[in-house]
């Protein structure tokens, strides 16, 4: 019997989607399959942390106009036939980050028509305008769009988006003795996301190796942190 295959394209500003995508890996890795994971490159480095207060407000009025950030020549094995392709990024000022939207616009129709696609999004919380975008684009491009995997920041608002906006100014809100730090305990994902996206990603193979269709969602979304 041939071997199920998945491509997982990615981008990771901070290493959380990168995390979360390490749990799902190795739970798809319990099942008999082939699995490619490209990790998108900007051609122009992007710095995490951003740095400043003026410059962090700068990039997010730039990321909500969706500005494209060109990323380098992927792998040619990425335009091969795949059983599911996984899109995984996070959400920037309510859309998908500028080097996915780059590479849609690059290579898209070669990369995702006639695939099924399945979005996975590291969010702060609102994730539902990136989705929706995303999946008019993929649609666009020939891609048959499955019910997404999400995980939002555990951190309850308004703390976790006074956090982020500090942390990408080049604050550390997480550290030391603050009173903040009591509402703001961890930037990102915790490490029980973590071990909930190695879940997803299991569940994820037996539902390949069955065949089972994907026009309805198989995991939660959001992915909870109690979940």
């Amino acid at each position: 019997m041939n071997k199920k295959r998945i491509l997982i394209l990615s981008y990771s500003f901070s290493s959380q989607t990168r995390n979360l995508l390490g749990g799902l890996i190795d739970g798809l890795r319990q099942s008999e399959m082939e699995i490619h994971w490209e990790q998108l490159s900007p051609l122009e480095e992007l710095r995490f942390p951003i740095g400043t207060i003026w410059s962090t407000i700068i990039m997010m009025l730039q990321t909500f106009l969706r500005k494209r950030y060109p990323v380098r020549t992927i792998n040619p094995v990425c335009f091969e036939p795949y059983d599911l392709v996984i899109l995984a990024g996070p959400t920037w000022s309510y859309n998908p980050s500028g080097p996915i939207l780059s590479l849609i616009d690059r290579d898209g129709k070669l990369v995702f028509a006639g695939k099924e696609v399945m979005p996975f999004i590291s969010c702060r919380g609102y994730w539902r305008v990136h989705y929706f975008g995303l999946k008019q684009l993929l649609k666009q491009c020939g891609a048959k769009v499955v019910a997404p995997i999400v995980f939002s920041h555990p951190t309850p608002e308004p703390w976790r988006t006074i956090g982020v906006f500090l942390k990408l100014a080049g604050k550390a809100p997480e550290t030391g003795s603050s009173w903040f730090r009591r509402f703001y305990p961890k930037y990102g994902h915790s490490r029980q996301q973590v071990e909930n996206s190695r879940k997803v990603g299991k569940k994820l193979g037996e539902c390949l190796e069955s065949g089972m269709p994907f026009d309805k969602p198989l995991f939660s979304t959001p992915v909870k942190s109690e979940e």
